[in-house]
């Protein structure tokens, strides 16, 4: 049965309806407001929290704060023994650690000047909770000495970045790269790169270089460099480029043709020292005050400093001559070429007539002994028996970047290069 609501009645009805679509409303943009508003209260309040709570201080992966931490480094000396029993650890203990780690780590290796630390217990300083031992500067080792005994070794987090550095040479390649305080292991890594295309005993005023390499860090301090993935070396206004290519599993550095840096022989059977005398049909004798063909180069060089085979052979003479070269070795590399090096203090151990040598195996050490006048390296290159000049042979090079892998050698060397001409200050 259908109710009839009198003409006067309806306004009212949609007064009222209306009415109470609007409380509705009300009631739901209450609800949602009172939801973004205790989330916006339950954000502020975890952010108040992060403020009163930051994130622990670690050390060795343990919170610092928890800890009283005593630090020291080991003395001349001084052994684990010595260490552990000035904190109160009893010799029982001192020996059960010792066995225990042998197979982690030997504590009789324990360096001197290496740092260690003690993690005491908060309350009690006299309980000593942990102690740790850097057996450098990335590996430590850690005794748990909490409740019962646990030893095991970790790693500090490494974090490589890329680097690049540039120089222009005014005195020497060492100055140069360590006026920069670069890492005195990219300098030597730098010279052998190059150290069969470049005399590094002829770098002239005016050369330079820029490079592209990796450095390690360890909590922001550096810990020393690694690869160097490209260089651009300026030696008498020629360019010498190297890049780092992998092929056939070996690493190595090629030039910006694809051919091998690494050649037959060394530039020269030592390093960082210079030429006191140069082949010559007609030098002066410094000991028999006479003219006399000269045909090798002397490297003067204070006694002892190991003196390098420039390529692999085989050493085929090894004596003594009081009225001229000394104590003398030579090498056969092949039916060509046959090396020389006179005035040795004494011969590497090991090394006799008929030993397999490499490229860059030390040999012997520079001495004085037989006509000299002091510490130096009489060095001579015969070829077909004959001798030349050993600063101006040309030596052959190893394989080049093969041709199968040209394209992606190509790609990383247009790439580097690109990166090694926007590097500054060259």
């Amino acid at each position: 049965m259908k109710i009839y609501i009198p003409q006067k009645y309806q306004r009212l009805k949609r007064i009222l309806i209306w009415i109470v679509s609007f409380i509705v409303l009300l009631q739901v943009a209450y609800f949602i407001y009172d939801q973004y508003e205790t989330k916006r209260i339950m954000k502020e309040l975890a952010r108040e929290k992060e403020v009163e709570r930051p994130e622990p201080v670690m050390l060795f992966n343990l919170p610092v704060d928890s800890f009283n931490v005593v630090s020291g480094k080991v003395r001349s000396g001084q052994n684990l023994s010595e260490i552990l029993s000035k904190q109160g650890i009893l010799m029982t203990k001192i020996d059960e650690i010792s066995k225990k780690s042998v197979l982690i780590f030997d504590v009789r290796k324990m360096k001197v000047n290496n740092p260690f630390y003690f993690f005491k217990n908060k309350k009690d300083s006299s309980k000593i909770e942990y102690f740790i031992y850097e057996i450098n500067k990335v590996d430590y080792v850690v005794f748990q000495l909490s409740d019962s005994l646990r030893i095991y070794k970790e790693k500090k987090p490494i974090v490589t970045m890329v680097k690049t550095a540039s120089g222009v040479i005014t005195s020497s390649l060492w100055n140069a790269m360590a006026a920069q305080a670069l890492d005195r292991e990219l300098i030597m890594n730098l010279s052998e790169i190059y150290q069969w295309s470049i005399d590094f005993f002829g770098i002239q005023k005016g050369d330079k270089f820029r490079i592209i390499f990796e450095e390690d860090f360890v909590y922001g301090k550096s810990i020393g460099t690694g690869r160097i993935f490209a260089a651009q070396f300026v030696h008498a206004k020629e360019d010498f480029y190297a890049f780092h290519f992998t092929q056939n599993n070996e690493e190595s550095y090629f030039d910006d043709k694809g051919k091998s840096l690494k050649k037959a022989f060394l530039k020269a059977p030592l390093k960082f020292n210079r030429i006191s005398s140069q082949f010559s049909n007609a030098r002066f004798h410094p000991v028999l005050k006479i003219y006399r063909p000269h045909h090798g180069v002397d490297y003067a060089a204070p006694t002892g400093t190991p003196v390098l085979s420039i390529g692999d052979g085989t050493i085929v003479a090894k004596a003594y001559q009081a009225a001229g070269g000394g104590n003398y070795l030579k090498v056969k590399h092949n039916s060509l070429y046959t090396t020389s090096y006179m005035h040795l203090s004494k011969f590497a151990q090991g090394i006799g007539v008929g030993k397999r040598v490499r490229q860059g195996e030390v040999i012997g050490y520079v001495g004085t002994t037989g006509l000299s006048s002091g510490p130096h390296l009489d060095f001579r290159v015969f070829m077909n028996g004959s001798p030349v000049n050993p600063l101006t042979i040309k030596s052959p090079p190893t394989e080049p970047v093969f041709e199968k892998n040209m394209k992606e050698y190509t790609a990383l060397k247009d790439s580097m290069m690109t990166r090694l001409m926007a590097i500054k200050n060259f």
